[in-house]
């Protein structure tokens, strides 16, 4: 045999020598310096003959029959090593190969990682395609950098990487790793730049199927530059990564605050409910407390008075009357003596009775918080879980609107049956959430395993396809709680073997049930159990009352039912995948006979496939049971708030409050004593009954209104001082009583004991039922100033920190014998010392607390990194030390060490991420050398003031929840140039203006404070990195209507706003409601104060304005002139309610009417509309009518603005002036309305001091007879560039001084007559119009109008005057002469006196000889005349006209002549008159340039 094996051996070495080019002879006689053999396919089934190559580096076995690796003794010198395509099983016989480099064993049947511990220079090992299952085995290898384990069977990576620091490149690919928080264990790995899970030739790894893989690999990853054979080193997919993972964090972030705010919301209101219930309790407490000290003070009195008496008697002992006397007065003081103490015990029994109650209200708001934070305990987890995933777990909690959600609530109901927990007294379920888990993970293992079950299954029946996919509730071990962690692990991994029960079952089966009380019923029994043990007497059924419930998705397959002889295991189900177990099967004495027809279909099921069962829901719900629960909303609860309201006969406390009353009226009833409000020393002698200072040894002055002692230091005497029952807010006067023993300051006002000094001899203080808040400032008081105090009483404030406050103070006040009235035991003040030494920050706490990692880690986390740090990697209280120890500390996590104040980090230079949450911190010293300081949390301490950190420039991150903030400073932030994240919920800030220049903000948490003003939200407009707001809680939310809107629209760029992200219609209607509308919170931020009293001007011109909203008026009292022209005004809106304006600009917006229209165009029928819009559509007596209902409903209206004098309305599109109102401007004086659409002069009956009106440029044909019908004060009159035809209906106005009528249409020069009745004209113009053509209209009207001293722009003069009147003398003779009109030189048509038939000529030819008559200004050059009649007409001095004319032309696109710009600047006297008048606030100036309008 031996013979045998050599032969092969032998033949093997010469296959070998053959296939590397080498003689076996030579070989075999001398060896071989040969480094390297290689053996591939066949001929090498074992490994031998390789001592006689001594210098072999190098060796490849490819595709050989062998099944171990041996006979490597030898090489000692081998480097690389390939044994590949083999049928290796195992590691082993490389013990010797210790310069062993690279290492090759892919394509085996491996199944572990073994033997490889002394291979320390092993670089490269490739593993890949073989059976391992875990990694391991590799914690030597220090110098590995390339690692191939693909194609196996591994589904974790765990920490056993981590010793593998140097690893460059490692492939994963084709295994079962299924977890982003397993690859999160590469992160420390910091080497690693080549990675493969998602190789083309291997399958892919379940979690490459994830939604968000390759980002999520790449933030925790960012020195790769492969993944999955890609190029990942450009710079563009790092950021985009790094950005979407951020963009996740402070989602996340904000969503959790979101919770956190709900819940601190619901505390709040459980605290509230808690104070009006503790309300009537303590009012009785404090009515009986009040009685007491009376009587005290009785007994007192009675005492001492004893006292004098007996010394008397003593004095006059031969006296036997006055002894008889005083025997007698002592026997009725006695017996009123024990009165009082009979009384007194009685009071004490209802303080007992009601501090009772008040201990039973504290129970029950404690169960209350408890049942709250536990309802949103699990929140928060699912929350982090969804951000670790990337959103591949995700939660969603349902509403009554989703199918879902009602189909869970139907299906508990239905697999509820009150017989079977009748005898624990429940009747009834009440679902009080339901959220439905969505993994994506899970979903696909499932979906993979139900795949594949149909492939190998003929299931083309749907009905059985339908009865194996069921749903069916988890059935928790009754023996373990529903721990949140258990919970959470089965939600993220499923129900694997580790998570599970170590119950035997449930190592191999997932035990489900389709009803409710196969799952509930084991617990409850468990429970009640477990409480009899305990307590031995009757059960609170708040124990089981609430509870949860897993709802699964379970694919039942092949199953069976359970046999009465076989466990349940797969060995014994071999072919089933679930059994199945009917209730009447079932041995557990849970689950007895009953007689309800739900028990045939209960059953429980054991599921042998962990990955067929899919929890798809979480139920919570509570039980309804006989005994109501107890809330503080419950009707107890309720009795006791409603007593406090009224004492009702049939109510459940009145009977107490009738004992109460009963005690009260006891004998002896006290007579009330008159208060003092003060004191002064006749009172005090008085009151002592002495006459000396210091004599007087005890001072009571309850009960009375002090707030002030006086003059106390002079009784050095003083040995105990009573002042309950007063008004005192601190104790400043109680100071150098030297002899003072015992202080009662109870039931008073005060805040705080700053003063409280020199009473060094005090043994007993009572300082209850005051408002003491700061126990740390407060404790130190009574450190410095009471070092003998025996007796201390501090109940019944609202301290700050009360969970602490005994241990605090039995610590520092180590002389104390009773606190609160309870007797302080060794192991209490034990307690107290060990707490008082943890509360300083020492090189101990340091060391703990503390890590000296440079980098933090990269975690998908909203936790602060100083937690993460120091969770991950402590420096330990035992490490190493050396000189140098505390600059190398950079995170430091002091959480919950009850410090008063941050002390010995002046050598923590290198300082960046601090964590100070759930501490007594008052102040924020300390800080000033960590200059740099990331990260900084102050969360849950009592901190008024930000101060100390305006060092900390490299501030990130700062959270100072939970405090006392009641302000920010102004330049706080304004050096912290990296700060993106700030934190400062549930604080008293009330205003935000110290944030104006932290514009690298990018999110601000600031929800439950006391901000009430519109203007702060105006201090964020310059942060434009904003992205995430919560001010949720504050006042504003509540004060400013459509708060949500007001906010989303001043701060644009915000993505998410109260935990609620902004979607593209909410912003819409943000500029719907708020754009355009003028506020005073918009005037403030403009001017940078909110004084508007000193205002008298308001400009605010082209903003797009819509609305005016300016609140309050009386504010806006002095605003005279107002300026909003180039708006969108329909109205003059809030305008209205400003009582002063005297000069109000609208130019160029689309004012309607001065009040907004309350009807829609909708109730006019279509010819109104017609007529509205095109005047001459025919329907003009309709619209006659209805001008005429208009006037008689606007003459009934009120006027308003009543000191408005100057209105510019023009280029508004006006198309009708009854609809403007006007005429509710009684006291307006100049009317502007140029440039609109008018075509009626009306609706201005009731301006009867208008002066000015000027409607140039609109659409005016004629004048009916209502629109000067009433005699008007009217002075100067525009009416140029309109249609005017005929000159009607003028007569009224008597007083016109101007009148314009250029541009106009009048060509019969019989209209100009009908200007004779204006007597006071002075000023004229008509160029423009057809009658100028030939200028004969100049004479007439010099003739006929004699007061004219302006016309076209032209001054009359005498010589003007003297041609006409020579002109008509001449015409007239002529007419008297009979000559013929055909040869008349000039037209006479009407002109002479004579009352001839009227002769209408329209065309005349004047010879040249007649030129000499009109003056050496004529030409007879048609086309020249009129040019020139024309700019005449223009270059007036009426800068109305000018600055008309060129709005017109712009608009149309017209050019504009060289002379009308030359002359656009001449003032015409109006004008200089209002210049003039400007500084009386009359008129701005005639007309607003418009701007932005093109």
């Amino acid at each position: 045999m031996i013979e045998c094996e050599n032969l092969n051996q032998e033949e093997i070495i010469k296959e070998l020598c053959l296939c590397n080019g080498l003689s076996y002879e030579i070989v075999g006689q001398e060896g071989s310096d040969a480094s390297k053999l290689e053996m591939f396919f066949s001929g090498y089934p074992h490994i031998v003959g390789l001592s006689l190559f001594p210098n072999l580096t190098s060796l490849t076995i490819i595709a050989q029959d062998i099944k171990e690796i041996s006979g490597l003794e030898t090489c000692l010198q081998l480097k690389e090593l390939w044994i590949a395509e083999c049928c290796l099983e195992k590691i082993g016989g490389l013990q010797e190969c210790r310069h062993l480099e690279k290492l090759y064993l892919f394509y085996n049947k491996i199944s572990k990682i073994e033997n490889l511990e002394k291979l320390s220079r092993l670089k490269v090992l490739w593993l890949n395609h073989n059976t391992i299952k875990n990694i391991e085995g590799l914690q030597t290898l220090k110098n590995l950098n390339d690692l191939n384990l693909a194609g196996n069977l591994i589904s974790s990576i765990g920490r056993c990487l981590d010793p593998n620091e140097q690893l460059e490149k490692l492939n994963l690919s084709g295994n079962q790793i299924c977890s982003f928080k397993d690859l999160t264990n590469l992160t420390r790995l910091h080497h690693l730049k080549d990675l493969c899970l998602n190789d083309p030739q291997y399958k892919t790894n379940p979690v490459c199927l994830l939604c968000n893989y390759s980002t999520h690999v790449l933030y925790h990853l960012p020195c790769l530059q492969r993944l999955d054979t890609y190029d990942v080193s450009a710079k563009t997919i790092k950021e985009l990564a790094d950005t979407t993972a951020m963009k996740k964090i402070m989602y996340y972030n904000m969503r959790i605050k979101t919770v956190q705010r709900h819940l601190n919301e619901d505390l709040e209101k459980l605290n509230d409910r808690k104070c009006k219930l503790q309300k009537l309790p303590e009012e009785r407490m404090k009515l009986f407390s009040f009685v007491k000290k009376n009587l005290e003070r009785e007994l007192d009195e009675l005492k001492g008075s004893g006292q004098g008496q007996n010394e008397r008697s003593n004095n006059n002992k031969g006296m036997e009357l006055e002894i008889s006397k005083n025997s007698e007065t002592v026997k009725e003081e006695s017996s009123l003596q024990q009165k009082i103490l009979t009384k007194l015990n009685a009071l004490n029994e209802r303080v007992t009775f009601w501090n009772k109650k008040l201990d039973e209200i504290e129970a029950i708001y404690r169960i209350e918080v408890k049942r709250k934070k536990k309802s949103c305990g699990l929140l928060i987890p699912f929350l982090l879980m969804e951000l670790e995933t990337v959103g591949n777990i995700h939660f969603e909690e349902g509403t009554r609107s989703d199918d879902w959600f009602n189909s869970c609530y139907e299906l508990i109901l239905s697999r509820f049956c009150t017989w079977d927990f009748r005898t624990y007294g429940i009747t009834g379920v009440k679902v009080k959430r339901v959220i439905k888990v969505n993994n994506r993970m899970l979903r696909l293992k499932f979906e993979d395993k139900f795949q594949t079950f149909l492939d190998n299954k003929d299931m083309h029946d749907s009905e059985s396809y339908r009865k194996m996919l069921e749903c069916l509730f988890y059935v928790f071990d009754p023996e373990v709680t529903v721990k949140k962690k258990r919970l959470l692990q089965i939600l993220e991994k499923g129900f694997k073997d580790k998570e599970t029960s170590k119950l035997p079952l449930r190592k191999e089966a997932v035990i489900l049930a389709n009803s409710l009380s196969m799952c509930e019923c084991p617990r409850i029994e468990f429970l009640q159990k477990k409480y009899k043990d305990e307590k031995k007497n009757s059960f609170d059924d708040e124990l089981f009352r609430h509870g949860i419930l897993l709802i699964t998705k379970v694919f039942l397959g092949q199953s069976v039912q359970a046999r009465e002889q076989d466990s349940i295991s797969q060995a014994n189900y071999p072919m089933a995948n679930s059994v199945s177990v009917p209730r009447k099967c079932l041995l557990n004495s849970t689950v007895g006979q009953r007689n309800c027809d739900c028990s045939f279909r209960q059953c429980k099921w054991f599921i042998f496939d962990h990955d067929l069962v899919l929890p798809e829901y979480i139920v919570e719900f509570e039980y309804i049971t006989g005994v109501k629960a107890h809330s503080l909303f419950s009707s107890f609860n309720n009795g006791i708030l409603e007593e406090s309201k009224k004492n009702s006969e049939g109510s459940i406390l009145s009977q107490e409050l009738k004992f109460d009353d009963e005690i009260i009226k006891m004998d002896p009833r006290i007579k009330p004593r008159p208060k003092l409000t003060c004191l002064d020393d006749k009172t005090i002698l008085s009151l002592a009954k002495t006459t000396i200072y210091s004599q007087i040894v005890s001072l009571n002055l309850h009960g009375n209104s002090l707030s002030k002692l006086r003059d106390l230091s002079k009784l050095t005497g003083l040995r105990k001082l009573t002042i309950s029952f007063n008004e005192f807010t601190c104790l400043d006067d109680v100071y150098h009583l030297y002899n003072l023993e015992y202080l009662d300051a109870s039931h008073n006002h005060v805040i705080t004991l700053e003063g409280f000094r020199g009473l060094m001899k005090l043994k007993h203080l009572d300082l209850s039922w005051n408002q003491l808040k700061k126990s740390g400032d407060e404790i130190n008081m009574l450190c410095k100033h009471t070092t003998n105090l025996l007796t201390l009483d501090i109940q019944h404030n609202p301290w700050q920190k009360p969970a602490t406050l005994r241990l605090s103070v039995i610590g520092r006040l180590k002389t104390l014998t009773h606190l609160d009235g309870l007797l302080i035991s060794k192991e209490e003040a034990t307690s107290a010392m060990k707490f008082i030494s943890g509360t300083k920050i020492t090189q101990f706490s340091l060391l703990r607390h503390s890590s000296t990692k440079e980098e933090c880690p990269r975690m998908l986390s909203i936790w602060p990194s100083a937690k993460i740090l120091t969770q991950t990697s402590k420096l330990g209280p035992h490490s190493h030390l050396n000189g140098n120890w505390y600059s190398k500390i950079t995170a430091l996590n002091l959480d919950g060490q009850h410090l008063f104040e941050i002390t010995n980090l002046g050598k923590l230079e290198n300082l960046k991420w601090a964590s100070f949450n759930n501490n007594n911190l008052t102040k924020m010293e300390g800080l000033e050398s960590c200059v740099n300081l990331e990260e900084l949390t102050l969360d849950g301490n009592c901190i008024s003031k930000i101060e100390g950190i305006s060092k900390l420039t490299k501030l990130t991150r700062l959270s100072i929840n939970n405090n006392l903030l009641t302000g920010l400073e102004k330049h706080t932030f304004d050096n912290m140039l990296h700060l993106h994240s700030l934190s400062l919920k549930n604080n008293r800030i009330t205003s935000l203006s110290g944030l104006q220049k932290a514009f690298t903000l990018i999110e601000l948490y600031i929800s439950n404070n006391y901000v009430a003003l519109n203007q702060e939200i105006y201090n964020l407009k310059g942060l434009c990195n904003l992205v995430i707001l919560d001010v949720y809680g504050n006042i504003i939310v509540w004060n400013q209507e459509n708060y949500r809107c007001f906010v989303i629209f001043h701060l644009p760029e915000l993505k998410a706003l109260d935990g609620i992200s902004i979607d593209p219609p909410e912003t819409e209607c943000a500029k719907d409601l708020f754009g355009g509308r003028l506020t005073s919170d918009m005037i403030a931020e403009r001017q940078g104060h909110s004084n508007f009293t000193q205002m008298q001007e308001l400009n605010w011109t082209s903003s797009s304005i819509r609305t005016v909203d300016l609140i309050p008026v009386d504010q806006f009292r002095n605003v005279c002139n107002v300026n909003l022209q180039n708006n969108n005004l329909t109205s003059f809106s809030g305008l209205v309610y400003l009582p002063n304006v005297k000069v109000l600009c609208l130019n160029y917006n689309h004012i309607e009417s001065i009040m907004p229209r309350l009807k829609p165009q909708s109730h006019l029928t279509n010819r109104q509309l017609l007529y509205q819009k095109v005047p001459s559509s025919g329907y003009g007596q309709q619209g006659i009518s209805k001008i005429n209902r208009d006037i008689t409903s606007n003459e009934n209206l009120p006027p308003i603005m009543h000191n408005l004098e100057v209105l510019h309305l023009g280029y508004n599109g006006i198309c009708n002036l009854i609809q403007l109102q006007l005429n509710r401007l009684r006291n307006l004086k100049f009317l502007f309305l140029q440039g609109n659409e008018i075509s009626h002069v009306e609706g201005l009956d009731n301006l009867l001091v208008l002066q000015e009106l000027v409607v140039d440029h609109n659409r005016i044909r004629a004048f009916n007879d209502s629109a000067f019908a009433k005699p008007s004060s009217l002075l100067e009159l525009h009416l140029e560039e309109n249609r005017l035809r005929e000159l009607n209906n003028l007569q009224p106005l008597v007083k016109l001084e101007k009148l314009f009528l250029g541009y106009n249409k009048i060509q019969d020069i019989a209209e100009l007559e009908k200007l004779d009745g204006l007597s006071s004209l002075r000023e004229l113009t008509v160029y423009g119009n057809p009658i100028c053509r030939k200028m004969l209209h100049r004479h007439m009207l010099i003739f006929r109008l004699p007061n004219l001293q302006m016309l076209d722009g032209i001054p009359v003069n005498s010589d003007d005057r003297a041609k006409a009147e020579f002109h008509f003398s001449e015409l007239q003779a002529k007419k008297n002469s009979f000559v013929p009109v055909a040869n008349s030189p000039v037209d006479g048509g009407s002109f002479g006196q004579v009352k001839a038939s009227p002769i209408k000529i329209t065309n005349i030819i004047l010879p040249g000889g007649l030129s000499h008559y009109l003056g050496s200004d004529f030409t007879l050059n048609t086309e020249i005349e009129d040019q020139k009649n024309k700019n005449a007409g223009l270059l007036t001095n009426n800068p109305r006209s000018i600055h008309a004319e060129i709005a017109f032309r712009q608009l149309r696109g017209i050019n504009l002549s060289p002379s009308l710009l030359s002359h656009q600047n001449m003032a015409s006297p109006a004008t200089q008159m209002y210049q003039n008048n400007q500084d009386e606030g009359r008129i701005p100036g005639r007309y607003f340039p418009r701007s932005n309008r093109m």
